[in-house]
Protein backbone atom coordinates (compact mmCIF):
# COMPACT_ATOMS: atom_id res chain seq x y z
CA UNK A 1 0.00 0.00 0.00
CA UNK A 2 1.07 3.75 -1.04
CA UNK A 3 1.54 5.18 2.43
CA UNK A 4 1.76 8.75 1.26
CA UNK A 5 -2.14 8.07 -0.61
CA UNK A 6 -2.65 6.60 2.70
CA UNK A 7 -2.00 9.25 4.91
CA UNK A 8 -3.65 11.40 2.09
CA UNK A 9 -6.90 9.95 2.77
CA UNK A 10 -6.81 9.31 6.31
CA UNK A 11 -6.09 13.88 6.09
CA UNK A 12 -8.99 14.23 4.14
CA UNK A 13 -11.38 11.80 6.35
CA UNK A 14 -10.51 14.10 9.63
CA UNK A 15 -13.27 16.55 8.63
CA UNK A 16 -15.68 14.01 7.57
CA UNK A 17 -14.93 12.28 10.97
CA UNK A 18 -14.93 15.49 13.25
CA UNK A 19 -17.59 16.87 11.75
CA UNK A 20 -19.85 14.00 13.22
CA UNK A 21 -20.94 12.55 9.37
CA UNK A 22 -18.72 9.67 9.93
CA UNK A 23 -21.31 8.92 12.67
CA UNK A 24 -24.45 10.35 10.99
CA UNK A 25 -23.97 9.03 8.02
CA UNK A 26 -21.74 5.73 8.85
CA UNK A 27 -21.61 4.64 12.21
CA UNK A 28 -24.98 4.66 13.92
CA UNK A 29 -27.20 2.88 11.58
CA UNK A 30 -24.29 -0.14 11.33
CA UNK A 31 -25.08 -0.01 14.94
CA UNK A 32 -28.37 -0.64 14.52
CA UNK A 33 -27.82 -3.34 12.23
CA UNK A 34 -25.59 -5.03 14.77
CA UNK A 35 -28.17 -5.07 17.38
CA UNK A 36 -30.92 -6.32 15.07
CA UNK A 37 -28.72 -9.60 14.38
CA UNK A 38 -27.49 -10.10 17.59
CA UNK A 39 -30.95 -10.55 18.37
CA UNK A 40 -31.43 -12.95 15.70
CA UNK A 41 -28.28 -14.76 16.34
CA UNK A 42 -29.80 -14.89 20.00
CA UNK A 43 -32.82 -16.35 18.88
CA UNK A 44 -30.94 -18.85 16.58
CA UNK A 45 -29.73 -20.27 19.42
CA UNK A 46 -32.37 -20.37 22.01
CA UNK A 47 -34.72 -21.63 19.00
CA UNK A 48 -37.34 -19.08 19.53
CA UNK A 49 -40.43 -19.84 17.12
CA UNK A 50 -39.88 -15.84 15.49
CA UNK A 51 -35.61 -16.93 14.44
CA UNK A 52 -37.00 -16.41 10.86
CA UNK A 53 -38.32 -13.41 10.98
CA UNK A 54 -35.64 -11.95 13.17
CA UNK A 55 -32.92 -13.08 10.91
CA UNK A 56 -34.99 -11.51 7.63
CA UNK A 57 -35.56 -8.46 9.76
CA UNK A 58 -32.19 -8.13 10.37
CA UNK A 59 -31.05 -8.42 6.31
CA UNK A 60 -33.70 -5.75 5.58
CA UNK A 61 -31.15 -2.93 4.56
CA UNK A 62 -29.40 -1.48 1.89
CA UNK A 63 -25.71 -3.08 3.77
CA UNK A 64 -25.98 -7.09 2.58
CA UNK A 65 -27.18 -5.97 -1.34
CA UNK A 66 -30.70 -7.75 -2.19
CA UNK A 67 -29.70 -10.25 -4.30
CA UNK A 68 -28.14 -12.83 -2.86
CA UNK A 69 -30.23 -11.83 0.15
CA UNK A 70 -32.88 -13.34 -1.08
CA UNK A 71 -31.36 -16.56 -1.44
CA UNK A 72 -30.94 -16.85 2.90
CA UNK A 73 -34.49 -15.32 2.77
CA UNK A 74 -36.13 -18.63 0.62
CA UNK A 75 -33.85 -20.83 2.56
CA UNK A 76 -35.02 -19.31 5.82
CA UNK A 77 -38.00 -20.24 4.68
CA UNK A 78 -38.01 -23.47 2.77
CA UNK A 79 -35.55 -25.49 4.96
CA UNK A 80 -35.62 -23.65 8.26
CA UNK A 81 -33.83 -26.40 10.78
CA UNK A 82 -31.25 -26.80 8.22
CA UNK A 83 -30.59 -22.52 7.73
CA UNK A 84 -30.85 -22.87 11.71
CA UNK A 85 -28.16 -24.98 11.86
CA UNK A 86 -26.07 -23.66 9.55
CA UNK A 87 -26.46 -20.06 11.09
CA UNK A 88 -25.83 -21.61 14.41
CA UNK A 89 -22.51 -23.06 13.40
CA UNK A 90 -21.76 -19.68 11.65
CA UNK A 91 -22.61 -17.80 14.46
CA UNK A 92 -20.73 -19.77 17.08
CA UNK A 93 -18.32 -19.27 20.04
CA UNK A 94 -14.90 -19.71 19.31
CA UNK A 95 -11.55 -19.02 17.51
CA UNK A 96 -12.77 -20.09 14.18
CA UNK A 97 -10.88 -17.79 12.06
CA UNK A 98 -13.81 -15.33 9.82
CA UNK A 99 -12.58 -16.98 6.54
CA UNK A 100 -13.33 -20.43 7.83
CA UNK A 101 -17.26 -19.46 8.61
CA UNK A 102 -17.91 -17.90 5.50
CA UNK A 103 -16.21 -20.79 3.52
CA UNK A 104 -18.11 -23.17 5.61
CA UNK A 105 -21.98 -21.14 5.48
CA UNK A 106 -21.48 -20.49 1.80
CA UNK A 107 -21.00 -24.61 1.05
CA UNK A 108 -24.15 -24.95 2.51
CA UNK A 109 -26.27 -22.21 0.99
CA UNK A 110 -28.65 -24.21 -1.49
CA UNK A 111 -28.85 -23.08 -4.78
CA UNK A 112 -30.52 -19.94 -5.70
CA UNK A 113 -31.36 -17.76 -9.35
CA UNK A 114 -29.84 -14.42 -6.83
CA UNK A 115 -27.39 -16.47 -5.26
CA UNK A 116 -25.11 -16.10 -8.38
CA UNK A 117 -22.38 -19.13 -9.78
CA UNK A 118 -18.98 -18.29 -9.73
CA UNK A 119 -18.59 -15.22 -10.95
CA UNK A 120 -20.94 -13.89 -8.11
CA UNK A 121 -18.59 -14.02 -5.39
CA UNK A 122 -19.13 -10.47 -3.94
CA UNK A 123 -23.11 -10.74 -4.62
CA UNK A 124 -22.70 -13.69 -1.92
CA UNK A 125 -19.91 -12.14 -0.14
CA UNK A 126 -21.53 -9.03 0.26
CA UNK A 127 -24.63 -10.63 2.82
CA UNK A 128 -22.40 -13.67 4.26
CA UNK A 129 -20.30 -10.21 5.63
CA UNK A 130 -23.46 -8.60 7.28
CA UNK A 131 -24.38 -12.09 8.76
CA UNK A 132 -21.12 -12.28 10.12
CA UNK A 133 -21.51 -8.33 11.63
CA UNK A 134 -23.44 -10.10 14.69
CA UNK A 135 -20.53 -11.18 16.36
CA UNK A 136 -19.25 -10.01 19.09
CA UNK A 137 -15.55 -9.60 17.29
CA UNK A 138 -17.18 -6.47 15.89
CA UNK A 139 -16.13 -7.71 12.07
CA UNK A 140 -17.22 -5.24 9.15
CA UNK A 141 -19.37 -6.11 5.89
CA UNK A 142 -18.02 -5.97 2.27
CA UNK A 143 -19.02 -4.59 -0.60
CA UNK A 144 -16.47 -5.44 -3.71
CA UNK A 145 -16.96 -2.59 -5.90
CA UNK A 146 -15.93 -0.21 -2.79
CA UNK A 147 -13.24 -1.94 -1.80
CA UNK A 148 -11.66 -2.37 -5.10
CA UNK A 149 -12.07 1.06 -5.52
CA UNK A 150 -9.70 1.75 -2.46
CA UNK A 151 -7.99 -0.60 -3.23
CA UNK A 152 -6.72 1.27 -6.69
CA UNK A 153 -6.75 4.44 -4.84
CA UNK A 154 -4.26 3.53 -2.50
CA UNK A 155 -2.25 1.49 -4.40
CA UNK A 156 -3.02 -1.90 -3.06
CA UNK A 157 -2.59 -5.07 -4.29
CA UNK A 158 -6.70 -7.05 -4.42
CA UNK A 159 -6.78 -10.38 -3.84
CA UNK A 160 -5.73 -13.20 -6.16
CA UNK A 161 -8.21 -13.85 -8.98
CA UNK A 162 -8.92 -17.02 -8.40
CA UNK A 163 -9.74 -16.18 -4.56
CA UNK A 164 -13.07 -17.90 -2.78
CA UNK A 165 -15.10 -15.54 -0.79
CA UNK A 166 -13.28 -16.35 2.21
CA UNK A 167 -9.89 -15.22 0.92
CA UNK A 168 -11.30 -12.20 -0.33
CA UNK A 169 -13.12 -11.38 3.06
CA UNK A 170 -9.70 -12.07 4.60
CA UNK A 171 -7.74 -9.65 2.54
CA UNK A 172 -10.42 -6.77 2.80
CA UNK A 173 -10.18 -7.42 6.77
CA UNK A 174 -6.36 -7.08 6.38
CA UNK A 175 -6.12 -4.44 4.27
CA UNK A 176 -8.72 -2.28 6.90
CA UNK A 177 -6.23 -2.98 9.67
CA UNK A 178 -3.83 -1.44 7.88
CA UNK A 179 -5.82 1.84 8.01
CA UNK A 180 -6.65 1.38 11.53
CA UNK A 181 -3.32 0.91 12.46
CA UNK A 182 -1.86 3.54 10.23
CA UNK A 183 -4.19 5.97 12.17
CA UNK A 184 -2.60 4.47 15.19
CA UNK A 185 0.64 5.45 14.59
CA UNK A 186 -0.56 8.72 13.54
CA UNK A 187 -2.51 9.34 16.89
CA UNK A 188 -5.73 9.50 15.34
CA UNK A 189 -8.28 8.84 17.71
CA UNK A 190 -10.30 7.40 14.58
CA UNK A 191 -10.85 5.46 12.35
CA UNK A 192 -10.21 2.85 15.56
CA UNK A 193 -11.55 -0.46 15.06
CA UNK A 194 -12.67 -2.38 11.85
CA UNK A 195 -16.31 -0.83 11.21
CA UNK A 196 -14.58 2.46 11.26
CA UNK A 197 -11.89 1.45 9.06
CA UNK A 198 -14.60 -0.26 6.61
CA UNK A 199 -16.58 3.27 7.07
CA UNK A 200 -13.86 5.10 5.74
CA UNK A 201 -13.14 3.13 2.94
CA UNK A 202 -16.77 3.11 2.46
CA UNK A 203 -16.87 6.89 2.53
CA UNK A 204 -13.08 6.90 0.24
CA UNK A 205 -15.91 5.51 -2.45
CA UNK A 206 -17.61 9.06 -2.75
CA UNK A 207 -14.56 11.03 -2.08
CA UNK A 208 -13.23 10.14 -5.59
CA UNK A 209 -12.08 12.66 -8.78
CA UNK A 210 -15.05 13.26 -11.30
CA UNK A 211 -17.58 12.20 -8.55
CA UNK A 212 -20.28 14.25 -7.06
CA UNK A 213 -20.07 14.40 -3.65
CA UNK A 214 -23.32 13.45 -1.71
CA UNK A 215 -24.50 16.23 -0.25
CA UNK A 216 -25.71 16.27 3.78
CA UNK A 217 -29.01 15.86 2.96
CA UNK A 218 -28.43 13.19 -0.01
CA UNK A 219 -26.41 11.51 2.32
CA UNK A 220 -28.40 11.38 6.12
CA UNK A 221 -31.75 11.64 4.46
CA UNK A 222 -32.18 8.42 2.11
CA UNK A 223 -33.56 5.57 3.94
CA UNK A 224 -30.89 3.12 5.15
CA UNK A 225 -33.33 0.24 6.17
CA UNK A 226 -36.52 -1.27 4.53
CA UNK A 227 -38.47 -0.11 8.14
CA UNK A 228 -37.09 3.45 7.65
CA UNK A 229 -38.74 3.70 3.96
CA UNK A 230 -41.62 1.97 5.36
CA UNK A 231 -41.96 4.88 7.87
CA UNK A 232 -41.38 7.50 5.45
CA UNK A 233 -44.01 5.97 2.71
CA UNK A 234 -46.29 5.41 5.48
CA UNK A 235 -46.45 1.66 4.57
CA UNK A 236 -46.67 -1.34 5.97
CA UNK A 237 -43.18 -2.90 6.56
CA UNK A 238 -44.47 -6.28 5.50
CA UNK A 239 -46.08 -4.86 2.47
CA UNK A 240 -42.73 -3.38 1.23
CA UNK A 241 -40.70 -6.39 2.08
CA UNK A 242 -43.39 -8.70 -0.19
CA UNK A 243 -42.42 -6.09 -2.91
CA UNK A 244 -38.86 -6.86 -2.51
CA UNK A 245 -39.14 -10.71 -2.68
CA UNK A 246 -41.73 -10.22 -5.49
CA UNK A 247 -39.29 -7.86 -7.50
CA UNK A 248 -36.31 -10.71 -6.60
CA UNK A 249 -38.11 -13.52 -7.75
CA UNK A 250 -39.23 -12.76 -10.87
CA UNK A 251 -37.38 -9.09 -11.79
CA UNK A 252 -40.40 -7.07 -13.21
CA UNK A 253 -43.37 -5.39 -11.06
CA UNK A 254 -46.00 -3.72 -11.68
CA UNK A 255 -47.97 -1.20 -9.21
CA UNK A 256 -51.71 -1.16 -10.67
CA UNK A 257 -54.51 1.06 -9.36
CA UNK A 258 -56.75 4.04 -9.22
CA UNK A 259 -55.20 7.23 -10.07
CA UNK A 260 -54.02 9.39 -6.62
CA UNK A 261 -52.54 5.70 -4.92
CA UNK A 262 -48.63 6.77 -4.64
CA UNK A 263 -48.02 4.02 -7.34
CA UNK A 264 -44.92 6.43 -9.32
CA UNK A 265 -44.04 8.42 -5.88
CA UNK A 266 -43.25 4.60 -4.10
CA UNK A 267 -42.14 2.83 -7.15
CA UNK A 268 -39.46 5.86 -7.43
CA UNK A 269 -38.71 5.82 -3.64
CA UNK A 270 -38.51 2.09 -3.35
CA UNK A 271 -35.51 1.86 -6.82
CA UNK A 272 -33.97 4.47 -5.33
CA UNK A 273 -33.68 2.46 -2.09
CA UNK A 274 -32.44 -0.66 -3.38
CA UNK A 275 -30.00 0.80 -5.39
CA UNK A 276 -28.72 2.69 -2.53
CA UNK A 277 -29.39 6.29 -3.39
CA UNK A 278 -27.56 6.13 -6.93
CA UNK A 279 -29.01 7.82 -9.54
CA UNK A 280 -27.14 6.19 -11.92
CA UNK A 281 -28.88 3.23 -11.45
CA UNK A 282 -32.35 4.15 -12.24
CA UNK A 283 -33.99 5.61 -14.66
CA UNK A 284 -37.47 6.62 -15.30
CA UNK A 285 -39.60 6.24 -18.49
CA UNK A 286 -43.01 7.09 -19.22
CA UNK A 287 -44.70 5.29 -21.94
CA UNK A 288 -47.77 6.68 -24.00
CA UNK A 289 -49.63 5.96 -27.08
CA UNK A 290 -46.58 7.75 -29.90
CA UNK A 291 -43.78 5.77 -28.06
CA UNK A 292 -42.44 2.61 -29.98
CA UNK A 293 -39.87 0.15 -30.00
CA UNK A 294 -37.01 2.80 -31.29
CA UNK A 295 -37.73 5.02 -28.25
CA UNK A 296 -37.54 2.28 -25.30
CA UNK A 297 -34.90 -0.62 -27.32
CA UNK A 298 -32.91 0.70 -29.78
CA UNK A 299 -33.46 2.36 -33.25
CA UNK A 300 -32.08 4.91 -36.03
CA UNK A 301 -32.27 8.70 -34.81
CA UNK A 302 -31.41 12.14 -36.72
CA UNK A 303 -27.90 13.82 -36.02
CA UNK A 304 -27.05 16.76 -36.72
CA UNK A 305 -23.72 17.23 -38.57
CA UNK A 306 -23.16 20.63 -39.94
CA UNK A 307 -25.70 21.08 -42.99
CA UNK A 308 -26.14 17.04 -42.93
CA UNK A 309 -28.48 15.17 -40.97
CA UNK A 310 -27.29 11.59 -41.07
CA UNK A 311 -29.48 8.68 -38.92
CA UNK A 312 -27.52 6.80 -36.50
CA UNK A 313 -28.49 3.79 -34.58
CA UNK A 314 -29.10 5.13 -30.65
CA UNK A 315 -30.19 2.99 -27.68
CA UNK A 316 -33.18 3.67 -25.77
CA UNK A 317 -32.82 3.79 -22.09
CA UNK A 318 -33.44 -0.35 -21.98
CA UNK A 319 -30.28 -0.65 -24.02
CA UNK A 320 -28.56 2.06 -21.94
CA UNK A 321 -29.08 0.61 -18.40
CA UNK A 322 -28.67 -3.17 -19.50
CA UNK A 323 -24.98 -2.32 -20.55
CA UNK A 324 -24.39 0.04 -17.62
CA UNK A 325 -26.00 -3.67 -15.30
CA UNK A 326 -23.49 -5.51 -17.32
CA UNK A 327 -19.88 -2.99 -16.84
CA UNK A 328 -21.30 -3.57 -13.23
CA UNK A 329 -22.87 -7.08 -12.77
CA UNK A 330 -22.41 -6.85 -8.87
CA UNK A 331 -25.11 -3.72 -8.44
CA UNK A 332 -28.88 -3.78 -8.90
CA UNK A 333 -29.88 -1.16 -11.46
CA UNK A 334 -33.93 -0.35 -12.03
CA UNK A 335 -35.87 0.64 -14.88
CA UNK A 336 -39.23 2.79 -13.65
CA UNK A 337 -41.69 2.73 -16.20
CA UNK A 338 -44.48 4.79 -15.90
CA UNK A 339 -48.07 4.27 -17.28
CA UNK A 340 -46.59 1.21 -18.54
CA UNK A 341 -50.52 0.39 -20.18
CA UNK A 342 -50.82 3.99 -21.91
CA UNK A 343 -47.98 2.67 -25.00
CA UNK A 344 -48.67 -0.21 -27.31
CA UNK A 345 -46.97 -2.68 -25.24
CA UNK A 346 -46.32 -5.60 -28.71
CA UNK A 347 -44.99 -2.64 -30.56
CA UNK A 348 -42.41 -0.92 -27.74
CA UNK A 349 -41.33 -4.44 -26.56
CA UNK A 350 -40.54 -6.53 -29.81
CA UNK A 351 -38.79 -9.19 -28.75
CA UNK A 352 -38.21 -8.12 -25.14
CA UNK A 353 -41.51 -10.18 -24.10
CA UNK A 354 -39.56 -13.55 -25.05
CA UNK A 355 -35.84 -11.93 -23.14
CA UNK A 356 -38.15 -10.69 -19.99
CA UNK A 357 -39.12 -14.40 -19.01
CA UNK A 358 -35.63 -15.90 -20.55
CA UNK A 359 -32.99 -14.50 -19.16
CA UNK A 360 -30.32 -16.35 -19.91
CA UNK A 361 -31.59 -16.57 -23.60
CA UNK A 362 -29.52 -14.67 -26.35
CA UNK A 363 -31.91 -12.91 -29.12
CA UNK A 364 -30.83 -10.44 -32.07
CA UNK A 365 -32.61 -7.32 -31.72
CA UNK A 366 -34.29 -5.84 -34.99
CA UNK A 367 -31.37 -3.34 -35.51
CA UNK A 368 -28.56 -5.41 -34.45
CA UNK A 369 -26.20 -7.89 -35.92
CA UNK A 370 -25.20 -8.49 -31.70
CA UNK A 371 -27.05 -10.94 -30.00
CA UNK A 372 -28.22 -9.65 -26.67
CA UNK A 373 -29.83 -10.89 -23.43
CA UNK A 374 -31.65 -9.16 -20.10
CA UNK A 375 -28.98 -9.08 -17.53
CA UNK A 376 -29.69 -10.18 -13.81
CA UNK A 377 -29.11 -7.20 -12.15
CA UNK A 378 -31.85 -5.36 -14.35
CA UNK A 379 -34.85 -4.66 -12.33
CA UNK A 380 -38.12 -3.19 -13.74
CA UNK A 381 -40.71 -1.16 -11.60
CA UNK A 382 -43.84 -0.41 -13.46
CA UNK A 383 -46.71 1.38 -13.02
CA UNK A 384 -50.64 1.09 -14.21
CA UNK A 385 -53.82 3.46 -14.30
CA UNK A 386 -56.64 1.52 -14.00
CA UNK A 387 -58.68 3.79 -14.24
CA UNK A 388 -57.34 4.26 -17.96
CA UNK A 389 -59.36 2.65 -20.28
CA UNK A 390 -56.25 1.40 -22.56
CA UNK A 391 -55.72 -1.28 -19.47
CA UNK A 392 -57.58 -3.92 -22.19
CA UNK A 393 -53.96 -3.62 -23.91
CA UNK A 394 -52.17 -5.70 -21.31
CA UNK A 395 -52.31 -9.18 -22.56
CA UNK A 396 -51.72 -12.57 -20.75
CA UNK A 397 -48.14 -12.50 -21.67
CA UNK A 398 -47.24 -9.24 -19.84
CA UNK A 399 -49.53 -10.55 -17.12
CA UNK A 400 -47.14 -13.79 -17.08
CA UNK A 401 -44.16 -12.11 -16.99
CA UNK A 402 -45.04 -9.41 -14.02
CA UNK A 403 -46.19 -9.87 -11.03
CA UNK A 404 -49.17 -7.55 -10.21
CA UNK A 405 -49.08 -5.34 -6.67
CA UNK A 406 -52.33 -3.74 -6.59
CA UNK A 407 -52.40 -0.36 -5.01
CA UNK A 408 -56.55 0.33 -4.07
CA UNK A 409 -57.64 3.24 -1.51
CA UNK A 410 -59.89 0.52 0.45
CA UNK A 411 -57.40 -1.95 0.76
CA UNK A 412 -54.55 -2.96 2.77
CA UNK A 413 -51.67 -1.02 2.66
CA UNK A 414 -53.07 1.74 0.84
CA UNK A 415 -56.51 1.54 3.10
CA UNK A 416 -55.72 5.08 6.13
CA UNK A 417 -52.73 6.34 4.17
CA UNK A 418 -54.32 9.22 4.04
CA UNK A 419 -55.17 9.88 7.68
CA UNK A 420 -51.84 8.41 9.20
CA UNK A 421 -50.51 11.33 6.17
CA UNK A 422 -52.63 14.39 7.40
CA UNK A 423 -51.82 12.76 11.07
CA UNK A 424 -48.08 12.77 10.53
CA UNK A 425 -48.31 16.16 8.92
CA UNK A 426 -50.16 17.59 11.97
CA UNK A 427 -53.22 19.29 9.50
CA UNK A 428 -56.06 19.97 11.47
CA UNK A 429 -59.66 19.33 10.92
CA UNK A 430 -59.14 17.42 7.78
CA UNK A 431 -61.21 14.52 9.62
CA UNK A 432 -64.35 15.24 7.60
CA UNK A 433 -62.12 14.68 4.06
CA UNK A 434 -60.73 11.47 5.30
CA UNK A 435 -64.32 10.68 5.88
CA UNK A 436 -65.57 11.58 2.66
CA UNK A 437 -62.84 9.29 0.48
CA UNK A 438 -63.71 6.61 2.45
CA UNK A 439 -67.68 6.79 2.12
CA UNK A 440 -67.30 7.59 -1.57
CA UNK A 441 -64.98 4.86 -2.38
CA UNK A 442 -67.39 2.75 -0.31
CA UNK A 443 -70.01 4.20 -2.68
CA UNK A 444 -68.49 3.54 -5.81
CA UNK A 445 -68.71 -0.68 -4.73
CA UNK A 446 -66.58 -3.28 -5.78
CA UNK A 447 -68.00 -2.63 -9.12
CA UNK A 448 -66.49 0.78 -9.66
CA UNK A 449 -63.16 -0.06 -7.58
CA UNK A 450 -60.91 0.98 -10.86
CA UNK A 451 -62.69 4.20 -10.18
CA UNK A 452 -61.49 5.02 -6.81
CA UNK A 453 -60.76 7.92 -5.25
CA UNK A 454 -57.27 8.02 -4.25
CA UNK A 455 -55.67 9.21 -1.13
CA UNK A 456 -53.04 11.47 -2.96
CA UNK A 457 -55.72 14.02 -4.20
CA UNK A 458 -55.57 15.56 -0.86
CA UNK A 459 -52.09 14.56 0.50
CA UNK A 460 -50.80 18.23 0.86
CA UNK A 461 -49.09 19.24 4.02
CA UNK A 462 -50.85 22.49 4.15
CA UNK A 463 -54.41 21.45 2.74
CA UNK A 464 -57.35 23.48 4.38
CA UNK A 465 -61.14 23.90 3.95
CA UNK A 466 -60.03 26.15 0.55
CA UNK A 467 -57.55 24.02 -0.88
CA UNK A 468 -60.04 20.70 -0.45
CA UNK A 469 -63.13 22.56 -1.97
CA UNK A 470 -60.45 23.45 -4.72
CA UNK A 471 -59.14 19.95 -5.15
CA UNK A 472 -62.59 18.47 -4.96
CA UNK A 473 -64.25 20.76 -7.88
CA UNK A 474 -61.37 20.90 -10.25
CA UNK A 475 -59.76 17.55 -9.85
CA UNK A 476 -61.58 15.66 -8.58
CA UNK A 477 -65.31 16.14 -9.71
CA UNK A 478 -63.87 16.29 -13.31
CA UNK A 479 -62.39 12.62 -12.94
CA UNK A 480 -65.45 11.33 -11.46
CA UNK A 481 -67.88 12.79 -13.53
CA UNK A 482 -65.58 11.01 -16.48
CA UNK A 483 -65.34 7.72 -14.87
CA UNK A 484 -69.12 7.67 -13.96
CA UNK A 485 -70.71 8.95 -17.03
CA UNK A 486 -74.28 7.39 -17.82
CA UNK A 487 -74.44 7.16 -13.69
CA UNK A 488 -75.90 10.28 -12.70
CA UNK A 489 -77.58 8.33 -9.58
CA UNK A 490 -74.18 7.54 -8.08
CA UNK A 491 -72.39 11.06 -9.22
CA UNK A 492 -75.30 12.88 -7.42
CA UNK A 493 -74.93 10.37 -4.29
CA UNK A 494 -70.86 11.10 -3.81
CA UNK A 495 -71.41 15.23 -4.78
CA UNK A 496 -73.72 14.59 -1.58
CA UNK A 497 -70.90 13.07 0.52
CA UNK A 498 -69.02 15.89 -0.32
CA UNK A 499 -71.69 18.46 0.34
CA UNK A 500 -72.49 16.98 3.61
CA UNK A 501 -68.51 16.96 4.72
CA UNK A 502 -68.59 20.34 4.09
CA UNK A 503 -70.86 21.43 6.75
CA UNK A 504 -70.14 22.95 9.87
CA UNK A 505 -70.28 19.97 11.74
CA UNK A 506 -67.01 18.60 11.71
CA UNK A 507 -66.89 15.05 10.92
CA UNK A 508 -64.56 12.74 13.39
CA UNK A 509 -61.24 11.48 12.79
CA UNK A 510 -61.90 7.22 11.82
CA UNK A 511 -59.29 6.36 13.44
CA UNK A 512 -57.13 5.82 10.46
CA UNK A 513 -54.00 8.21 11.48
CA UNK A 514 -52.72 6.50 14.31
CA UNK A 515 -49.40 5.07 12.24
CA UNK A 516 -46.42 6.67 13.47
CA UNK A 517 -43.29 7.64 11.26
CA UNK A 518 -40.92 10.65 10.48
CA UNK A 519 -41.80 14.23 9.83
CA UNK A 520 -40.29 13.41 5.45
CA UNK A 521 -42.67 14.19 2.79
CA UNK A 522 -44.50 11.14 2.05
CA UNK A 523 -46.06 10.27 -0.66
CA UNK A 524 -48.29 13.27 -2.48
CA UNK A 525 -48.88 14.92 -5.62
CA UNK A 526 -48.47 12.17 -7.32
CA UNK A 527 -51.29 11.45 -10.18
CA UNK A 528 -50.12 8.32 -9.51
Amino acid sequence: MDRDKLDDLLDRAQSFINSGQLDKQEINYKQDIVARLRMAREAVFTGTEDWPRLVKRGLANNLPGWRATVAIRHWVDSQPEAAREALREFWADGNTLPEERIRAFVAKVPPHDNWGGAGAIGTRLRVVSVLLMALPEGYPPFKITQFNSAYQRLGHDGPPKDSDEGTTYKHALDFVDQIVARAKERNLERPGDWLEGQSIVWWSWWDRPNVSPRTETESTGAPRTLEELAKKLLLPFEFLDEVVELLLDKRQVIFQGPPGTSKTYVARALARFLAEDDPKRVKLVQFHPSYAYEDFVQGFRPATEGDRVPFRLKDGPLLEMAKQAREESEESYFLVIDEINRGNLSKILGELYYLLEYRDDEMQLQYSDESFTMPENLYIIGTMNTADRSIALVDAALRRRFYFVPFHPAEWPIEGLLGRYLDKKKVPGMGKVVKFVKDANAKLGEQRRDAAIGPSYFMKPNLNKEMADRIWKYNVLPYLEEQLYGESTTLKEIEALWTGANADSEAPDDGDGDQDGPDEAAPGNEGN
